[in-house]
C-alpha cells in the first residue's frame, strides 16, 4: 500500500486551480494501477480538495481527516460545502479529531495525523517560509522532512495565491 498525504494552500487563484490539478493528476498517474493507493487529506478548499479529487480519479482510496467536531459547521464556506460533503461521502475512512473547535491546535493535530500516516507528502506550496503561527503548509512540510517523509512540492509555473 502507498499512502500519500497532502498539504497545501487554500487560497489558490482561480487560474491556478487547473494548473495544480493537472500536475496532481500527472503525479498520481503512476499509482493508477495500484489499487492500494490511499490519499490522506483534510479536504479544505484549494489544494486539499484538488488532491482528494485526483486520488479518487485514479481509483485510489481516500482518507479524510477533519480537524475538529465543529469544522464542517463553522469553517466550510457555502461555496465549498457541496464538494466537501461529496468528498466525505466518497471517502473510505473519515477521522474526526476530538477537538471541539477548529483552531490552530486542531489544525496542527490534523497535520500530525497526515504525517503519521504518510509514506509521502504532496505539498502544493509556493515555498514561502513558515508564518510562525503553526499548522500551515510550510510547517507541515518542515515536520514531514524532519520525520524523514519524502516531500513532492507542486507549484506549477503560473500558480499564484489570492491577495
Amino acid at each position: 500500500m502507498t499512502t500519500i498525504a497532502v498539504t497545501g494552500h487554500m487560497d489558490l487563484t482561480e487560474d491556478s486551480i487547473p494548473l495544480v490539478r493537472t500536475v496532481l493528476d500527472e503525479l498520481l498517474k503512476q499509482y493508477a494501477d495500484d489499487s492500494r493507493l490511499v490519499g490522506v487529506s483534510c479536504i479544505a478548499k484549494g489544494a486539499d480538495s484538488l488532491f482528494a479529487e485526483a486520488v479518487l480519479a485514479v481509483g485510489g482510496r481516500l482518507t479524510v481527516v477533519i480537524p475538529s467536531q465543529d469544522y464542517r459547521q463553522n469553517k466550510v464556506k457555502p461555496d465549498h460545502a457541496a464538494l466537501f460533503d461529496h468528498l466525505v461521502e466518497a471517502a473510505a475512512e473519515v477521522l474526526v479529531l476530538p477537538h471541539e473547535t477548529a483552531n490552530r491546535q486542531a489544525y496542527e493535530a490534523a497535520n500530525t495525523v497526515l504525517i503519521e500516516r504518510a509514506d509521502r507528502l504532496v505539498a502544493v506550496w509556493d515555498g514561502e517560509s513558515p508564518s510562525g503561527k503553526g499548522g500551515g503548509t510550510a510547517d507541515t512540510v518542515q515536520e514531514a522532512r524532519m520525520a524523514g517523509i519524502p516531500v513532492d512540492v507542486v507549484w506549477p509555473d503560473g500558480a499564484a495565491r489570492r491577495g
